[in-house]
């Protein structure tokens, strides 16, 4: 197994600031055993820009696309803020995806390739290929094209989860 805080540098891939909860909640919560639900995580950039409007609509399919992978950065920034070590993690169980649509969009589940193509080449696809679901939405908040939740496996006896 390879350690994969030495594999997002040989990837050449820095992790994003956290981004600050958009409302009351909790970005990660603890349950079980050995699992952690995460929160919807928008795809807010590195410089504070986010992307505007709906897939299909005033977002092309690729900007989608990299909307989904940056809402995945953000989740893997998010769950190493929160657990303190991303190789801890066992799986991902589960990436529920919302793209907001336009009404004549039905390319979701391309849209939410970009991310789970990102957890595959950081954990591995053993790990990081989860159960997925790509639903479209009318809105999200802020307007943004994409939001991604998470159910994640930990390895077992190492639950050691902070919660910001």
């Amino acid at each position: 197994m390879q350690d994969i805080e030495q594999h997002l540098k040989e990837l050449n891939i820095s992790l994003p600031e956290v981004p600050a909860p958009g409302g009351v909640y909790t970005p990660a919560r603890e349950f079980g055993e050995n699992f952690v639900y995460m929160s919807g995580v928008g795809c807010n950039t590195l410089n504070g820009e986010t992307f505007i409007g709906r897939a299909g609509a005033e977002v092309s399919i690729a900007d989608a696309q990299r909307a989904a992978y940056q809402a995945a950065l953000n989740s893997v920034a998010i769950m190493k803020a929160n657990l303190g070590d991303l190789n801890r993690i066992k799986r991902i169980v589960k990436i529920l995806g919302f793209v907001a649509s336009a009404d004549t969009f039905y390319e979701q589940p391309q849209v939410l390739n970009a991310a789970s193509k990102l957890f595959c080449d950081i954990f591995g696809e053993e790990i990081g290929k989860g159960a997925r679901s790509a639903i479209g939405v009318n809105v999200l908040p802020g307007n943004i094209p994409i939001e991604i939740e998470m159910l994640i496996e930990l390895k077992e006896n190492d639950r050691r989860i902070s919660v910001n």
